[in-house]
């Protein structure tokens, strides 16, 4: 049983129906985002119900973005949007999965903690998740946990039932459940259908959980008279019906959830007490969205260009640099094999380019080249992770001389391996063992563009990569003109890169895309945008 206290976390549980991938995430961030403004002190969980222990060694194709918090865990990207619409920092204790849970319990059942009894899903697998969402919410007034997957998914039974538990558990007004649901729009009848969400709700209720209150995805936003159905047939009143339809700008839904009185229900379900909430930061940022002074092009050349889920965090970081100079930024993604063949045309029309991070030998070259392409015409540059250590590599092939350099990762026998593992790692065979994942710290050198841009000499920075810049063969880079513009103090790597003489050419080792929020843009994002700014400015080119 859960235990009372008089200072109690109030719990909000988000869970999704009938198809995936309709906003979960951006609706329980949205949520925390108007909550947030009302004073209260939040925090989020999400919940995801595949075995994996965490999506680190999951293909972007299949799963999108590998999220990194502070403290180095590797999350579900969901905990992208929840830093991103609460300004607040996530951490490991934010996301877990199935794998987790059955690995904990597993564990414990080895070393004799159940006494000899049978495991069981009910209790034991449930009284963990259980404690994992109440340590998740310790000390905070509202904790928002989103079930990952759909209701009458398999995987996610014991997850639901571990919230049916809590509901029952703690008093009434300390939990509130909230639905999302896909209401189609069927253009042959000229309606919107809520048949779907009435099965997606009959099923929670199987399982024991009344939502509170159903948002409503679509197309289209939700009449009155399909409101009134959902409220009679879902057993939700109308005003606890939200509609949600289809936005050009995620950043536009808390206003809209707000307009429509949401946060205020919630409030009161919760018999919580708030303030009205500050939204004029989110009005001014919708407001620069909707209406920009002017656009930019921005090229990202990359290799899982057919997924833009794979680069959530670095097309978000840019349109936050867009609302700070007040642009619209257009972003393309260029396949960089298609470069390898195709030649570097394609890039000409744009007015920066940027090289991601990434993993694996296919595309280097033509990353490579477009590195190259960007540092001889001095079109500006940033370059993150894989981008820093590609520009290490194409600064050392076509300007110190050292044909052929490359990184151990993609060419074992390079005869310059400017990108190395460090000794340490070398023996370690273990997946994932090897990565420098997390916050580091990062010491700025002064008068460099580094410095310009951050405006300070210590900073700190997330990372997810294996391989780092050899030191053995710095000095041969730096004798030829490459600057070191930051390291990491307390292990003498390199994080930060640049070149004298560009208007503005920068790459990082850390990924600073992951700290990026737009209420708190990062700066290596606004002077980014600001240099393509410029450049299409010097080009005679306007709007």
């Amino acid at each position: 049983m859960v235990k009372r206290k008089k200072r109690h976390t109030k719990y909000l549980f988000v869970t999704g129906g009938v198809v995936s991938s309709i906003g979960k995430g951006i609706s329980a961030s949205s949520i925390a985002a108007l909550m947030r403004a009302r004073g209260l002190k939040i925090t989020m969980l999400k919940m995801d119900p595949y075995i994996n222990v965490d999506p680190g060694t999951m293909n972007p194709f299949q799963h999108g973005e590998v999220y990194v918090t502070d403290d180095g865990a590797e999350t579900d990207l969901d905990l992208g949007h929840y830093e991103r619409f609460t300004c607040t920092t996530m951490g490991k204790k934010n996301n877990f999965t199935t794998g987790q849970v059955y690995e904990t319990v597993i564990s414990k059942e080895r070393k004799g903690s159940f006494l000899g009894g049978t495991v069981q899903v009910i209790p034991h697998i449930t009284d963990e998740i259980k404690n994992r969402m109440i340590a998740a919410g310790k000390g905070f007034d509202l904790c928002i946990i989103e079930v990952g997957g759909t209701v009458g998914d398999i995987e996610s039974l014991p997850f639901l039932e571990a919230l049916r538990q809590m509901r029952q558990e703690l008093e009434p007004d300390d939990t509130v459940a909230v639905h999302v649901t896909y209401l189609p729009y069927l253009k042959a009848a000229g309606e919107m259908k809520s048949k779907p969400t009435q099965h997606s709700v009959m099923a929670l209720r199987q399982i024991g959980i009344q939502p509170d209150m159903i948002i409503c995805r679509g197309e289209r936003a939700v009449t009155d008279d399909v409101r009134k159905k959902i409220s009679l047939f879902c057993n939700v009143p109308p005003e606890q019906v939200i509609s949600a339809p289809d936005k050009s700008f995620v950043y536009e839904v808390p206003m809209d959830f707000h307009a429509q009185e949401l946060d205020n229900r919630l409030v009161e379900l919760l018999n919580i007490w708030s303030r009205e909430p500050e939204l004029d930061d989110w009005q001014r940022i919708v407001e620069t969205l909707k209406n920009p002074e002017g656009t930019v092009k921005i090229a990202i050349v990359g290799k899982y260009t057919g997924l833009a889920e794979s680069y959530k965090s670095l097309h978000e970081a840019l349109i936050h640099g867009g609302i700070v100079n007040k642009v619209k930024v257009n972003l393309e993604y260029v396949e960089s094999t298609a470069l390898e063949t195709k030649g570097l045309d394609s890039l000409k029309d744009f007015d920066a380019i940027l090289v991601p991070g990434g993993f694996g030998k296919r595309g280097t070259e033509g990353k490579i080249q477009a590195i190259q392409y960007a540092r001889e015409n001095n079109i500006p540059f940033l370059g993150l992770c894989l981008g820093l250590q590609l520009s290490v590599v194409e600064f050392a092939r076509h300007v110190a001389g050292m044909d052929g350099a490359h990184s151990t990762e993609f060419d074992e026998k390079t005869k310059y391996p400017v990108i190395d593992l460090i000794p340490e790692q070398r023996n370690i065979k273990t997946m994932g063992a090897t990565m420098r994942l997390g916050a580091y710290d990062c010491k700025i050198e002064p008068g460099t563009l580094a410095h310009r841009v951050y405006g300070k000499k210590k900073i700190s920075e997330r990372h997810r990569h294996r391989y780092e810049v050899n030191n053995e063969l710095l000095p041969q880079l730096c004798e030829k003109g490459l600057i070191v513009s930051g390291i990491n103090p307390k292990a003498d790597l390199v994080e930060m890169i640049e070149h004298s003489g560009h208007p503005f050419f920068i790459a990082t080792q850390f990924h600073p895309e992951l700290k990026s929020r737009p209420l708190e843009p990062h700066p290596l994002f606004v002077e980014f945008v600001r240099a393509a700014v410029q450049y299409k400015k010097d080009r005679g080119q306007v709007g």
